[in-house]
């Protein structure tokens, strides 16, 4: 089936050229023989590919254009995975024209005219059964993040205006590096030429985005990846909370899903996590919903403040027994 897939792709990327083959190229390209191609034109038929067949002497076989697209040619699995993942990305934003959530619903609606006819009914039946809670959150215009996308591929220096968090602007011109998708946001990671220094931006704050001629060599961030180089940021005014939970991993992922945590399961019923806090009640309202044992290692402050907490129970639970 591998070698079946492989040479189907390579007959459609041979037919989408343009032009027009005999039946005795695209056999000896494909190293098929006329049969096998004959066969390989019918599959792409049934996806809905429009192939175009001149018999006879000076025959040809030609890919349509001018049509409409032609169907995507995803398995069971990628057509679910496909509608899912839509369907999350449009209940996640501002609901506002021209934002990614908004594109996300128009694409939503129109997918299964894109699949085959045989998963169109298991399309149907996932909108007509599936609900998405909306969760708000910026959402920045899907041909922003295109145009970063292509500055970043391209090695483009880009130039923006940017508003601070307290609505302070500023004129930006950075070599773009990354874009970053964390805890329902959208961040941009460059190098910020002015400054002289890596920055990181939040995508809907970005405004007037040129995309300039000029390239540049791409600089090695200072950290493994960009996430962690964002993370280092988001979490720099914040305590790193090291603590081993007494519990599964999917139990303790569930517990602190809205904490950017990091989970290293050391059994199956033990897992160190490692995240940043502003305080420990935000962890402590996390663990307690989780009702599993555990072990703050570390700040030392956090401990104390756990102590003292753990304390301020035993006097409330004591004074309540006595009345």
């Amino acid at each position: 089936m591998a070698d079946v897939t492989e040479r189907m792709l390579a007959l459609l990327a041979t037919l989408q050229t343009g032009r027009a083959f005999s039946g005795a190229e695209l056999s000896s390209r494909l190293g098929v023989s006329a049969r096998t191609l004959r066969r390989d034109i019918d599959r792409l038929r049934g996806y809905g590919y429009p192939v175009d067949t001149q018999p006879g002497r000076g025959g040809f076989y030609r890919l349509t254009a001018g049509r409409a697209l032609p169907p995507l040619v995803l398995d069971d699995d990628e057509a679910v995975a496909t509608l899912l993942g839509l369907a999350t990305l449009a209940a996640t934003g501002e609901a506002g024209e021209g934002r990614l959530d908004e594109a996300a619903t128009r694409a939503y609606g129109k997918i299964d005219q894109l699949l085959p006819g045989r998963l169109r009914p298991r399309a149907a039946a996932i909108r007509s059964t599936l609900e998405a809670a909306h969760q708000l959150a910026p959402a920045p215009s899907p041909q922003l993040l295109a145009d970063l996308a292509d500055a970043i591929r391209a090695r483009r220096t880009a130039v923006f205006e940017y508003q601070s968090p307290t609505g302070r602007p500023s004129s930006r011109r950075v070599e773009p590096h990354r874009l970053v998708h964390l805890n329902l946001r959208w961040y941009f990671v460059a190098w910020d030429v002015e400054k002289q220094d890596w920055r990181v931006f939040r995508c809907d704050r970005i405004e007037q985005l040129q995309i300039m001629t000029s390239q540049f060599e791409p600089r090695p961030i200072p950290a493994d990846s960009a996430v962690d180089y964002l993370r280092q940021g988001l979490g720099k005014e914040r305590q790193t909370i090291r603590l081993t939970v007494h519990a599964s991993l999917t139990r303790v992922a569930d517990a602190l899903r809205h904490q950017d945590a990091d989970l290293v399961a050391v059994t199956d019923q033990q897992v160190d996590v490692t995240l940043k806090l502003d305080n420990w009640q935000w962890l402590l309202l996390n663990l307690a919903s989780l009702d599993a044992d555990f072990v703050v290692h570390e700040p030392p402050g956090f401990v104390h403040a756990l102590r003292a907490f753990t304390d301020r129970l035993a006097r409330a639970t004591a004074r309540g027994s006595s009345a």
